[in-house]
């Protein structure tokens, strides 16, 4: 694990994988970190030059009060892949990373090769929904939201196969700065991309949870209409798809990469 000062505020990170592979950014949801990835990682990690990061607020990431907006946890990627000297990667995303992958297709196409948006769409949730949870938060801390995180991130099935996986990933939740998470419900809240994802000219792999709540098929299908150069694989799993169904993603994820 890796800290870098970007835009004054500290920034964790971690390399896996030589130097001279691929590219390959991995950025994490709302309220976890980059260990969510671990998974991937070590199946990628002999093909690809790996970076992951935690995004602001999260992890070991610095906290910056006040609300945040998703250009500025874009332009972290982008000020991230400056100061490691990385021109092009690919870059995989999923719920607010995914939102995070759709703006850089959007605005900064130079420095992307392939990209993979998970379990997201172009409007996630409501304005008020992330509004109304960035004051949740703020005013009353993380208990609430953790309360209700594994039903929002598995499935049934899942959380009584994994209790300790699922488990260690509300803690992370519940042990996460309010501060931070609220700054990033705050980004949500202002982010609508709906009719500009025309713009994405990367080829892109969409990857969806069947039984997903909060970022639908029906989310994933609509984005495949608009993005020029898609492609879709549906999992069996719920929100956090990379880890309910961790090898089904890795596996689809590295066929797309490698194509």
């Amino acid at each position: 694990m890796s800290v870098i000062r970007l835009h004054g505020n500290e920034v964790s990170f971690r390399v896996d994988g030589e130097a001279g592979r691929p590219c390959l950014m991995f950025s994490n949801s709302l309220g976890t970190n980059l260990h969510m990835w671990d998974a991937q990682v070590e199946c990628l990690r002999r093909d690809f030059h790996i970076i992951r990061y935690d995004a602001r607020g999260h992890g070991g990431s610095a906290t910056v009060p006040g609300a945040a907006s998703l250009a500025q946890l874009g332009q972290d990627v982008l000020a991230l892949l400056d100061a490691l000297d990385i021109e092009r990667t690919h870059f995989c995303g999923l719920s607010m990373g995914g939102a995070i992958a759709q703006w850089l297709g959007m605005q900064a196409p130079q420095r992307l090769n392939k990209l993979a948006i998970a379990n997201s769409a172009p409007r996630i949730g409501t304005s008020q929904g992330w509004q109304d949870r960035a004051a949740q938060v703020r005013a009353a801390g993380m208990d609430a939201v953790a309360d209700g995180a594994a039903g929002r991130w598995f499935t049934p099935g899942f959380i009584r196969r994994e209790p300790q996986r699922v488990a260690s990933l509300v803690a992370v939740l519940r042990g996460a700065s309010a501060e931070g998470y609220a700054s990033c419900c705050d980004a949500l809240a202002g982010a609508d991309l709906r009719g500009q994802l025309h713009a994405i000219a990367a080829p892109t792999l969409l990857l969806a949870g069947a039984h997903d709540p909060v970022t639908t098929v029906a989310d994933a299908a609509a984005m495949l209409e608009q993005i020029p150069r898609a492609t879709m694989v549906t999992l069996e799993a719920s929100h956090i798809s990379n880890i309910e169904a961790e090898t089904g993603f890795s596996l689809a994820l590295k066929e797309f990469l490698q194509r």
